[in-house]
């Protein structure tokens, strides 16, 4: 017998793998969310499954999301990024993401971007309870604060809807659906 999943993820192997095995699990490393935010970024205007087939690029590309590498990058690094026919060749969001680095190294100099970003939901994820996709909204006073702290820290590609995203990704919070045999399963992986 099947396991049921949240419609979004539909019947695709890489889905399958991406909604069982990540999404939603509560991310407590801060390199690994900043990572997640830059791919939420470059997926704006795109489909995920697009992020996904090019992550292990990405990673590549991106010095391995290393944040003090990145935030290094220079003019000529984004001048081959944009040749890196692996990854969405997009300046804005290549810089956008030279420019996150940079954000990211001052908030963990500070008190640590993982920190800051579980200190909106208490340390804990928050758990919805829809049975239905039409239920999950685009974004949410949470995700539009967040934006909003994130842009004034030096952040651009993080817009209430990829706010959201991120947030359901990393498991800040669990929108698997309450039909979804993930929407229990992930509690386990809180701290």
């Amino acid at each position: 017998m099947e396991s049921s999943r949240c419609d979004w993820c539909g019947n695709l192997p890489i889905y399958i793998n991406y909604h069982d095995q990540e999404w939603g699990v509560p991310e407590y490393e801060s390199r690994a969310l900043w990572e997640k935010l830059v791919l939420d970024g470059f997926q704006a205007g795109l489909s995920w499954l697009t992020i996904l087939k090019k992550r292990d690029a990405f990673r590549t590309a991106f010095e391995g999301f290393n944040p003090e590498k990145v935030a290094a990058f220079s003019e000529a690094d984004v001048l081959r990024l944009l040749e890196d026919s692996g990854i969405v060749r997009h300046r804005g969001k290549i810089e956008a993401a030279i420019t996150g680095a940079q954000a990211w190294i001052k908030m963990e100099e500070k008190q640590g971007f993982d920190q800051l970003m579980w200190d909106y939901v208490g340390g804990t994820p928050l758990v919805n309870r829809f049975a239905t996709m039409a239920e999950v909204p685009p974004s949410s006073d949470l995700s539009v604060r967040i934006s909003k702290d994130l842009k004034a820290a030096g952040f651009k590609f993080c817009g209430p809807t990829i706010v959201y995203a991120w947030m359901e990704a990393t498991g800040l919070i669990n929108d698997h659906l309450i039909t979804c045999h993930r929407h229990e399963k992930v509690k386990q992986f809180v701290r």
